[in-house]
């Protein structure tokens, strides 16, 4: 029997060996199935949900159907409002449904145009610069499409939660018709009651119990006085940066409505929020103990009694095992009898009991190495995709500073040739007026010299005004006086030349 369990311990060990070495090699490829599974399991998941979701709907509608479009109904006339507003509700959904598919096509023929790009990899540089140029498209498509969505869900969920509370307002309201003015007595009666209750807890409870309750009903509640869907928002982004005062920019984002002030309020409400509720848990602590401690003193008490119940209980008993020894030992000669015949069969069973034994440890630490093997994958994974994005995040910033840079330095050029087209144009401006006033001091001395020659000084001779021209001397100078002949013609005066023809 040894040395069947050394043998089959031997080769368990080889076997072991062997397995790890094939181990390491078939692990990607079973994270490969695993994810596959994985993802193949929440496809059919989301569908199946769908599917419940689509046949309520069908009988939501069908229900509404049958009270809003029923033309007997004694409230036609508010339920024509309501067909107006779901004709405007359906048209409004058919068209986001047609813009949906229409970016999801958009973003699967992209995919398509990728994977026929793939089907005839080159291994040149810009095949591959080609290749990520459509990836990034696709990547922020798909990014673009799910904030798009994310967004609207969000604002989705905010309506839904506005008519949840509308919807609970109005059926206290109508509760409250029911009940009648009795109830409402009681309902006002009910606050003093509780009142004096609280009192009761509070003279039981620890004092830091009692302040964190107190404080809770100071500044409204467990949420700060905040909805549940703001109070979520501040803390992811509390959480992501731990408390630090840089978070307040990213929460702006988050909290629509909310202003700086609001956040710093509630972030001094958390602060305070967080150490009475770590005092309140350490009293509570602090009790549980003390309790633990009564309840262990309750429980010696308890053990002593009874070790005094059991030592009655042992001397009657002592009594019984005489009687039981003697017929004790009539059956042991025919039980060492029985034993030797099972001995045998013992052995055989103990034999194949270890062999059973070393197969399942072998087994179970098939599945440690395996599991370890893909933890060890899992971190490896988280690891470098951690270090990619911080790669991805300092390029950006140095691509982000040198962009900066680069438009700091075209603005100083651009300064630079602006101060000196504008420099140079001053600069015209002064020579053309200079030379315009130069040009006008030539022009001026031309004139002056021009009426230096035009210009004569003639005396005044009042007596040629009523002497004659010497045309008329001229003229008259052969001419002599005859009286005695007759006159053939009248004299008259010459017309000068340039009257002529007038």
């Amino acid at each position: 029997m040894a040395a069947l369990a050394t043998a089959v311990a031997a080769a368990a060990a080889a076997q072991q060996q062997n397995d790890s070495c094939s181990s390491t090699a078939g692990a990607g490829r079973q994270f490969q199935n695993w994810k596959m599974k994985a993802d193949q399991a929440k496809k059919v998941e989301f569908i199946r949900t769908a599917e419940k979701l689509k046949t309520q709907l069908a009988n939501i509608e069908k229900d509404k159907n049958g009270h809003l479009y029923n033309r007997k109904s004694d409230f036609r006339v508010e339920y024509s409002i309501l067909e107006e507003l779901e004709h405007s509700m359906t048209v409004s959904r058919k068209t986001e449904k047609a813009k949906i598919l229409q970016q999801l096509s958009k973003i699967q023929n992209n995919v398509k145009r990728l994977q026929q790009q793939l089907k005839d990899v080159k291994p040149t540089p810009e095949f591959v610069d080609k290749l990520k140029e459509m990836m990034e498209e696709v990547e922020n498509a798909v990014n673009a499409f799910k904030e798009e969505q994310r967004q609207i869900y969000e604002q989705l969920l905010k309506e839904e939660k506005t008519a949840i509370n509308e919807l609970s307002v109005f059926e206290r309201k109508v509760e409250l018709w029911a009940l009648g003015s009795s109830t409402s007595e009681k309902v006002l009666k009910l606050p003093s009651a509780r009142v004096s209750v609280d009192k009761t807890l509070e003279n039981h409870l620890p004092e830091e119990v009692v302040e964190f309750e107190r404080f809770l009903q100071r500044t409204g509640g467990r949420q700060g006085g905040w909805d549940d869907y703001d109070h979520q928002n501040f803390l992811k982004v509390w959480t992501k940066h731990k408390g630090r005062l840089s978070y307040v920019d990213e929460a702006l984002e988050y909290l629509c409505g909310r202003t700086k002030e609001d956040i710093e309020k509630h972030d001094k409400w958390y602060q305070e929020f967080l150490i009475l509720h770590e005092r309140k848990k350490e009293s509570i602590k602090k009790w549980k103990e003390k309790q633990q401690q009564e309840k262990e003193g309750n429980l010696k008490e308890k053990q002593k009694s009874e070790k005094m119940l059991k030592e009655e209980w042992l001397h009657h008993e002592e009594a019984q095992k005489q009687k039981a020894e003697e017929e004790r030992k009539r059956q042991q000669a025919a039980i060492e009898a029985w034993k030797k015949q099972k001995a045998i069969a013992f052995a055989m069973e103990q034999a194949s009991q270890v062999k059973l034994e070393e197969e399942k440890e072998k087994k179970h630490q098939k599945e440690h190495q395996r599991q370890c093997h893909m933890k060890l994958l899992s971190e490896r994974y988280t690891l470098q995709k951690k270090e990619k994005e911080e790669l991805e995040k300092l390029e950006k910033e140095k691509r982000e500073e040198a962009e900066k840079e680069e438009r700091k330095r075209i603005a100083a050029e651009e300064i630079t040739k602006f101060q000196e087209r504008d420099l140079h144009k001053l600069e015209l401006r002064i020579l053309q007026k200079q030379a315009k006033e130069v040009e006008k001091r030539e022009k001026e001395k031309r004139l002056a010299k021009l009426r230096e020659k035009v210009e004569m000084h003639v005396t005044r001779d009042r007596s040629r005004l009523y002497r004659p021209t010497k045309g008329w001397e001229e003229r008259v100078k052969g001419v002599g006086p005859r009286a005695s002949e007759p006159l053939l013609r009248i004299p008259r005066r010459a017309v000068p030349a340039w009257r002529q023809g007038l």
